[in-house]
């Protein structure tokens, strides 16, 4: 039997890189396509890996997928589509045109060429900060209505609307929201309210908090690459043109929450609130995580006090040795 083949784009980044590990790991064969802004450390351990093959194009340009097919292998049986600028503040760095032209044209691009392949299924990172804020307190599922508080959910929420216009083509999307991220990666990111918080009570002792009453949704990244894994494996005409949150009820802490998983760990942190509000991301809500465990059975096995442990663990034992460089955020970038 010929092994299943996945395309990754933006597989070098902070979650494609441990996916990447999980596929390879599980027998699939895997493509990465990867620009590598932020370098390509991440995937070094698996160039000489016999079902790892990478590729540096941009998501942007017209023959990008295709381009990236080794010969010798079949096409892709899934893409997985990762690679955006990710984040309200590098979208806002980047202002409206570019963040456009990689997060929705980009999309649009590598839909088109995977459905030209033949590919059987396209899988979409979103994000709940599409729901924005809930209107009447209660959690919201993948039916709530979208109330984009940012330039990065508005791209997001055209993404999926021109994917979901495809769900009755030969290539089946297939959507996930997720939660907040956190925890240790080979493409560690340390602007996630967890890591952040960690790294600020780590290094400085000290944490500033905006938004003390807020709420959020939080998921340790190897629960998100399971959940991903888990879509890649269920029934097609089962995720057909479905969208999910992806995360855990248990997961959906305020900050004050958070300050105070960090505080057991650190407790010797000075904690300093601003209630200040600025532009940008205001998401308060709380999110059901229903479907997902009732469709494919997910549920996850890390928690966020799972989550600070680590992130201590990797400072304390300085294995990420400058972890304030600029390559472990994304907001703090040029594209060329």
């Amino acid at each position: 039997m010929t092994e299943r083949h996945i395309l990754i784009t933006g597989g070098a980044g902070y979650i494609g890189s441990i996916l990447t590990s999980e596929l390879l790991r599980a027998n699939y064969r895997v493509t990465v396509l990867d620009s590598l802004l932020f370098g390509g450390e991440s995937i070094v351990p698996f160039l000489n890996h016999p079902n790892f093959h990478f590729v540096k194009a941009d998501v942007t340009e017209n023959r990008a997928v295709r381009d990236s097919l080794k010969r010798d292998w079949q096409k892709p049986d899934t893409v997985i589509h990762l690679a955006a600028i990710v984040g309200f503040p590098a979208c806002q760095a980047v202002g409206k045109q570019v963040a456009w032209k990689y997060n929705v044209e980009a999309t649009k691009n590598v839909y088109g060429q995977s459905a030209d392949l033949g590919v059987e299924r396209i899988v979409f990172a979103s994000t709940y900060s599409n729901y924005g804020l809930s209107e009447d307190g209660k959690p919201v599922t993948e039916e709530s209505p979208l109330n984009p508080q940012s330039l990065y959910a508005e791209t997001k929420i055209a993404s999926e609307e021109f994917l979901l216009a495809q769900k009755d083509t030969v290539t089946a999307p297939l959507l996930f929201r997720f939660a907040t991220l956190y925890g240790i990666s080979p493409r560690t990111r340390f602007d996630l309210i967890v890591n952040q918080f960690v790294l600020e009570a780590f290094t400085k002792r000290a944490l500033i908090i905006y938004q003390r009453g807020y709420s959020r949704s939080f998921v340790h990244i190897r629960d998100v690459v399971r959940g991903v894994m888990m879509g890649i494996e269920a029934d097609k005409d089962i995720v057909r043109g479905q969208v999910f949150n992806l995360g855990t009820e248990n997961g959906n802490y305020s900050k004050n929450d958070i300050v105070g998983l960090v505080l057991k760990r650190m407790p010797e942190t000075i904690v300093e609130y601003k209630d200040m509000s600025f532009g940008g991301d205001m998401r308060d809500i709380t999110v059901s995580f229903e479907k997902i465990k009732r469709v494919l059975g997910f549920d996850t096995t890390l928690n966020v006090d799972d989550g600070v442990r680590e992130v201590l663990f990797a400072l304390k034992s300085g294995l990420i040795r400058n972890p304030t460089d600029d390559r472990y955020r994304n907001a703090q970038f040029i594209v060329q």
